[in-house]
């Protein structure tokens, strides 16, 4: 008996440019294993800017982005894709670039009607020179994912944070400065149009941040989050609204943040290309729902060949599954 993907050639693209890549390395070797195990032949590509050409060469029938961040998630590999004819996970190059771009995203969402918080994009130099909105509040980069470059600037803090303005800062001239909101950090995968689930996360030092993403016990997930009924069905139809707003397709995962004092739910942002490690929340849903790890890669890549075919950029012999 045949495995679901047994002939089908996949090039698994991991690693990449970008501030992410580590996680980019983990999430690729998971996936790699799970279409290995599928039956499918998997080539890994470490995306750099020889990507067309290594592509050209390889020929495969089908690409699966892993990559995370600048460069793999923000349109331009998608591009690259896209010039080259072939089927690619995930979202294409429209949503992808307006997703990575914060302001750009929050606009087109606030538009559809996802309520999003409000701040905006403002010089480095002066965010690091005064206080541009009241604290609390949270300083980010533009463009980046994985709670990098991030700071929470709480009241009765002395100065803004100056690691915007020190050498070391890539991550562009204009930062996002938002108000802070306080509460529970609330995640929904979305998966061709439909969330999955809510998982509610408590980092164990405090703040999400990178190290409570990818880091061992860095957080605890809770799915499914344990929240009135009302906030549940809220968080899943914003994060549906998102998805949909930005045109994405594939499997999603948008983060929320839910003041349970104020009953305050607010939409932060829409990753179209979610983490696919050990500690990941989309995978986490999806096993939720009654879908394990290979089962759910299986999905993604089909999903993917199956609009090849249908854009007529893929073979039209019988889809994997």
């Amino acid at each position: 008996m045949s495995l679901p993907l047994s002939g089908r050639h996949v090039a698994l693209l991991y690693g990449g440019l970008s501030s992410e890549r580590e996680v980019s390395l983990v999430s690729g070797r998971e996936c790699g294993a799970a279409l290995e195990r599928l039956g499918a032949k998997v080539t890994y590509v470490d995306a750099g800017r020889d990507l067309a050409q290594v592509l050209t060469a390889l020929k495969p029938d089908v690409v699966f982005n892993a990559l995370h961040g600048e460069w793999g998630e923000d349109g331009c590999v998608q591009g690259i894709l896209e010039t080259l004819r072939l089927p690619y996970t995930h979202s294409g190059v429209l949503a992808s670039a307006l997703a990575m771009d914060k302001a750009k995203a929050k606009a087109v969402m606030a538009a559809a009607g996802v309520v999003v918080p409000g701040g905006g994009l403002f010089n480095r130099f002066d965010v690091a020179k005064d206080h541009v909105i009241a604290p609390p509040y949270v300083v980010k980069p533009n463009a980046e994912g994985s709670s990098v470059g991030v700071f929470i600037i709480m009241e009765g803090a002395n100065q803004p944070p100056q690691e915007v303005v020190a050498p070391s800062w890539t991550f562009g001239e204009e930062v996002m400065v938002e108000p802070y909101i306080r509460g529970r950090e609330l995640a929904v995968a979305v998966m061709d149009g439909k969330a999955l689930a809510v998982t509610d996360i408590v980092p164990v030092n405090g703040f999400y941040d990178y190290e409570a993403k990818y880091g061992e016990g860095g957080s605890k997930h809770v799915v499914p989050a344990d929240l009135p009924a009302h906030v549940t069905e809220k968080a899943m139809k914003l994060a549906e609204m998102a998805h949909a707003a930005l045109g994405c397709r594939g499997v999603t995962r948008s983060d929320l943040r839910y003041d349970d004092i104020n009953d305050i739910l607010v939409l932060l942002e829409v990753n179209t290309q979610p983490g696919m490690t050990p500690t990941s929340l989309a995978p986490e849903q999806a096993a939720h729902t009654g879908m394990d790890f290979d089962r759910l890669v299986l999905w993604i890549t089909e999903d993917a060949y199956a609009r090849g075919v249908a854009g007529g950029i893929a073979s039209s012999g019988e889809t994997p599954g």
